[in-house]
């Protein structure tokens, strides 16, 4: 982001949908906030203006009993004070990122000021990529900086319709968009080899696209989670009640084979940790992934699983990592996705490049306090699956076209 941005009011789109708690609207998880204040900084430090546009949560599909939206629960003006302390300096609020009071306050602004306009979702329009809803926003700025990665992947009136309303040289992406996309184009352009990607999560239906994007690429595939015994009874193995898309087994069939066609090494769990009920407390055994008994379910990665994938990683020099080797949401079934935390790290220290993304991963690097371990932490959730996917992202395509 080479532009300076002196006198200029900028129009920055950032991802302010941060967890909240219900009851006092006290932010539980600022991260998404502070990977912000590299751009939001910059604008400042060169003599600019601000002015913010996030959406949060989804304000029109929650609505009150009543019908009417719950502005107090929905109100980017929960973050305002929060933000002000991040920012060390004072932020100005509009209610309504569509009224006069916005376009007015948007253009008083001086340099140094910050404007936070309220939830852009509490207009159908932005949803819907709305031009008019655009083409006012646009109004409020000089340049518009997109840094919104995590919304990359809408095609909605302030992440991707908007910027048409600025020149080429107006428009850009800002400090977080630019490095989840060249973090992300490094794992998927130019990796360093070996290269072993980790899917993990509970369904094959979910992660399909990535791995059928990434099984020409890989060297190894690493598959962990609920989605693995989808695999294994594709294969014709006995996986009890563990979780199973059986409208998936054939793609699963697909996706094995192609993976031996391409010289691929795919690798699921050889052994699981095994309960008898999905609740923290239930009796567990370890069992080969391939022979669980009727009445049991696998909930995680067994030991010998985990040290394969902790023997694949520390020889790889390029490492993806999206999804969870278990519910590691419950500490019994948490070892398995510890494990393989602990085996990116490690690799990492070993010189080895490592993109984690996803929510789960990212949680449970978070857990573990390793989140400053790995070389990059994305915090796109689906804008970073889908571009792992191969697809082009709405909001990454206004800028660049």
């Amino acid at each position: 982001m080479n532009f300076n941005f002196a006198n200029t009011r900028a129009l920055v789109r950032v991802d302010f949908n941060v967890p909240i708690d219900k009851k006092t609207f006290q932010i539980t998880d600022d991260t998404r906030m502070r990977a912000a204040l590299p751009t939001i900084n910059k604008i400042l430090n060169d003599g600019g203006s601000v002015i913010l546009l996030s959406h949060f949560d989804r304000p029109l599909k929650k609505l009150k009993e009543d019908g009417t939206v719950d502005v107090k629960r929905f109100t980017l003006q929960n973050l305002q004070s929060h933000l002000a302390d991040l920012l060390q300096r004072p932020v100005l609020f509009i209610s309504d990122c569509l009224s006069e009071g916005a376009a007015q306050a948007a253009h008083n602004l001086k340099a140094g000021q910050v404007l936070l306009l309220e939830n852009t979702r509490f207009y159908a329009g932005e949803e819907k990529g709305d031009v008019k809803m655009a083409e006012k926003l646009a109004s409020y700025g000089d340049v518009f900086v997109n840094d919104a990665f995590g919304s990359a992947h809408r095609a909605h009136a302030s992440t991707a319709t908007v910027a048409q309303f600025f020149p080429k040289d107006k428009r850009m992406f800002g400090y977080l968009m630019e490095a989840e996309v060249l973090n992300g184009q490094k794992v998927l352009n130019a990796p360093e080899k070996p290269f072993t990607a980790i899917i993990g999560g509970a369904k094959v239906s979910d992660k399909i696209l990535i791995i059928k994007h990434l099984i020409n690429r890989v060297d190894n595939l690493i598959i962990g989670g609920g989605m693995a015994y989808t695999f294994f009874k594709a294969l014709g193995g006995q996986i009890g009640k563990s979780l199973c898309e059986e409208d998936r087994l054939e793609e699963a069939r697909t996706i094995v084979a192609q993976a031996m066609k391409n010289g691929v090494r795919i690798l699921l769990p050889f052994d699981s940790i095994v309960a008898d009920a999905f609740k923290p407390d239930a009796n567990t055994e370890i069992l080969e992934s391939d022979a669980i008994n009727t009445e049991g379910m696998a909930l995680d990665i067994g030991p010998k699983a985990a040290e394969i994938a902790r023997t694949i990683l520390l020889e790889s020099k390029t490492i993806l990592w999206n999804g969870p080797m278990g519910v590691f949401e419950m500490e019994a079934f948490a070892n398995g996705t510890k494990k393989v935390a602990i085996a990116v790290v490690n690799a990492t220290k070993n010189g080895a490049y490592s993109l984690v993304g996803g929510g789960d991963s990212v949680a449970a690097l978070n857990a573990l306090h390793l989140e400053n371990a790995v070389s990059y932490v994305s915090t796109g959730g689906g804008a970073m699956l889908e571009f792992l996917e191969g697809k082009t992202l709405p909001g990454i395509a206004a800028i660049e076209q």
